[in-house]
């Protein structure tokens, strides 16, 4: 056996690149019985879905596998929107913002009658596995399908909030992060000119992963995430510490689901009746922060992650996420994936209190 490898080692060296390609596929087709793949992106929108589309489309064309797309998510699923793709279907879109397969949240799909349509469908279509993109919410959906039909599903992590466990980053998530350093660059010039103080809401229900490293890099003086109650009255102090070392306006950042009790505008209220010489404003940045086009990283994560997944399913693996760790694509159960992520924010909060003096 040795030498036989030896020797298929020596032959392979001297094939022609596409006739070593063709042997790759053919080995691959070997391993696994899946000749049609469907995908279809879930959930909030992030920068970055339409790269992932593409890469899949694409992989499943190198590897001579049908590829599927599915429009408006599991709705779509239900309603059998789905539509056969090619490599030339998903040219000029991996530098737009959206998904061009159009994304939904099914009330329907949560209910097992829904999830029976959907699977019919799915096996009306010769579909053998199926690849989402999105967040926790469409991960759970893709494993109850998957459980209680018995059908291959991989996932493809794709929202701005980075909250997704068992992967460094999320597609979505540096485009956003430049989005909203962007907008408060913009902000702290208007606040400068006129000496306001202001407070910025940025999406992270759940995560502080935008509100923390964007406030960073924007240099906020105050920065509120979930994981960490700071309390109102911190707030109040800190901002009284900063007006007597001469700052005439200030920049806070605030994480959307920030645990001081109040929302935004209820807490520039509070702001404003304890801190009489500051003039308050609120800005919510909103949806723009997942729209535009992906950044280059975002380009790159999604095009790994989409051949990966694809390469994953060839390989036989099922009921997996694809994700990015120390700058390798690995994998893990999607029932890891699901768990809350324990992130430790100690170190950029240290950064953030040193630099904001």
């Amino acid at each position: 056996m040795k030498s036989l490898n030896l020797l298929t080692e020596n032959v392979i060296v001297f094939l022609p690149i596409r006739l070593l390609r063709s042997i790759t596929i053919d080995l691959i087709l070997m391993t696994h019985k899946i000749e049609n793949i469907a995908v279809l992106t879930s959930g909030g929108d992030a920068p970055g879905m339409n790269a992932a589309i593409r890469a899949v489309v694409r992989a499943c064309s190198y590897y001579e596998v049908n590829c599927y797309g599915v429009y408006k998510g599991y709705e779509g699923l239900i309603d059998n929107e789905i539509e056969q793709l090619n490599a030339r279907s998903v040219r000029n879109i991996i530098n737009k913002g959206g998904t061009f397969l159009k994304s939904a949240r099914s009330k329907e799909f949560r209910t097992e009658e829904g999830r029976k349509k959907a699977y019919e469908n799915l096996i009306k279509n010769q579909i053998d596995a199926l690849i989402v993109i999105g967040g926790d919410g469409s991960f759970t959906g893709a494993l109850k399908l998957s459980e209680e039909f018995n059908f291959p599903v991989i996932g493809i992590p794709g929202t701005i909030d980075n909250d997704i466990n068992g992967t460094d980053y999320t597609i979505g998530y540096d485009t956003a992060l430049n989005t909203v350093v962007e907008a408060i660059d913009k902000i702290r010039d208007t606040a400068s000119s006129h000496n306001r103080l202001f407070l910025i809401e940025v999406m992270g229900r759940d995560a502080g992963d935008i509100a923390l490293n964007a406030g960073i890099g924007a240099g906020a003086e105050e920065i509120l995430i979930p994981e960490e109650n700071m309390g109102v009255d911190r707030l109040i102090d800190s901002l009284k510490k900063s007006k007597h070392t001469g700052k005439t306006s200030s920049i806070i950042v605030v994480a959307e689901g920030d645990k001081s009790g109040k929302n935004i505008f209820e807490l520039g209220e509070y702001v404003e009746e304890h801190l009489e010489d500051y003039e308050v404003r609120v800005s919510v940045l909103g949806h723009i922060q997942r729209g535009g086009p992906p950044s280059c990283y975002d380009r790159v994560l999604a095009s790994k992650l989409g051949v990966g997944a694809v390469e994953a399913l060839l390989d036989g693996k099922d009921k997996i996420m694809v994700g990015i760790v120390h700058k390798k694509v690995t994998i893990v159960p999607l029932t890891d994936s699901l768990e809350k992520r324990k992130q430790k924010h100690d170190q950029l909060i240290k950064v953030a209190d040193i630099t904001s003096v």
